[in-house]
């Protein structure tokens, strides 16, 4: 039997919800990796239990901001220097500092770097010049010390491209539809029975998705409840919202699931929306995972006029964009599909053609080039 190759993994995130990263350690295992995945461990933190690989999470002093990074990546630091390995991959540039690091000293060790965004361009830091100059500092000093380099669509990739002259590639971060079936009823998962269910899922529900303009537009469309499930920082807001204008009936809030039941509640729904505003050039890029997973649920899709999506629902002609994030032009999308049957059937079908095409088993073949 061949040996062994050891990786080990990084991410910020608490391991729990990042699909991306359990499709890319599921592959690497199938394909005879030995797969250590590390993470951070929160007092919210679910136990993780439905991995075949092993699972280190760091319980760090801060939570949030510069020192969690500072903290984090010098916890990491440590200990991927004490263990040996073939690979590294680093998820997002949160991780590539003490990555790199240990490249450094380590030079024969691999390192793979994932970008699941263009992240110096993210919304959270445009305001703060100072951080946004450490990102790129760090950037600029980690990129020359990766061997493989992957991001999440070719818009992306072009612009990374520019900066190292390792080769990007792009493995889109599409769901795996054998991964999730439906195993609960509306009733069991506390939806409306005689209702149409518009969804906007995720755990970036965020500033400029659109999410607020989704709450104003569902007022106007009749025999249609919009529910959110997952979390983000306008969740809070968007609660005490619906709380003071009575809209309880008509927008419904459901925590972070794990994706096999998450994914449940997609199945159910009758749209899927992804309203992303392109107010940065992350988002202007931005090819979400709930796209794809709109798509291998079979659901029409109305989504922003954003450069990556609509390539996909123009393509495959699964949904429809709008002008603007004004609540009268979402609502009358959401309208026109939900009071014309013909329409509405026709965006399903093409959702079944388009799931054939777009599977993760092909973007693996991407990985398969990388890890050999």
């Amino acid at each position: 039997m061949e040996k062994q190759k050891r990786i080990i993994v990084s991410v910020t995130n608490d391991l729990s919800t990042d699909q991306r990263v359990k499709k890319v350690c599921a592959f690497l295992y199938k394909h005879n990796f030995d797969v250590l995945l590390c993470g951070r461990q929160l007092n919210s933190s679910k136990p993780i239990i439905d991995r075949p690989y092993r699972i280190k999470r760091f319980k760090l002093l801060f939570n949030n901001g510069p020192l969690f990074y500072a903290n984090y990546n010098l916890r990491l630091f440590w200990f991927l220097l004490s263990k040996k390995t073939t690979y590294l991959l680093a998820n997002d540039l949160d991780t590539l500092l003490a990555n790199a690091w240990v490249k450094r000293l380590k030079p024969k060790t691999i390192l793979v770097y994932d970008a699941h965004e263009y992240f110096t361009e993210v919304p959270e830091i445009q305001n703060k010049p100072t951080v946004k100059r450490i990102w790129k500092w760090i950037e600029y000093r980690s990129l020359p010390k990766v061997d493989h380099f992957y991001t999440v669509n070719q818009s992306i990739a072009d612009l990374y491209q520019k900066k190292t002259t390792t080769p990007v590639k792009v493995v889109r971060n599409i769901s795996d539809s054998q991964a999730f079936s439906l195993q609960y009823s509306k009733a069991e998962l506390g939806l409306p029975e005689n209702k149409n269910i518009v969804i906007i899922q995720g755990a970036g529900i965020n500033i400029d998705r659109g999410a607020e303009e989704a709450v104003e537009a569902i007022k106007l469309v009749e025999g249609a409840v919009l529910i959110f499930v997952g979390d983000g920082d306008v969740i809070p807001s968007l609660k005490l919202k619906v709380k003071a204008e009575n809209l309880s009936d008509k927008v419904l809030f459901f925590p972070k699931q794990p994706y096999e039941k998450l994914m449940n509640y997609t199945l159910h729904a009758d749209i899927g929306l992804s309203l992303d505003k392109a107010s940065n050039l992350n988002y202007q890029l931005a090819l979400p995972n709930k796209l794809f997973d709109f798509i291998h649920a079979g659901i029409p899709i109305i989504s922003s006029n954003l450069i990556e999506i609509k390539k996909i629902i123009t393509a495959y002609e699964i949904g429809l964009i709008i002008n603007n994030h004004d609540p009268i032009e979402i609502a009358s999308k959401i309208t026109q599909i939900l009071t014309n049957s013909q329409l509405k059937s026709t965006f399903k079908e093409n959702c079944k053609k388009a799931a054939k095409d777009l599977t993760w088993q092909q973007e693996t073949t991407v990985l398969e080039t990388i890890y050999g």
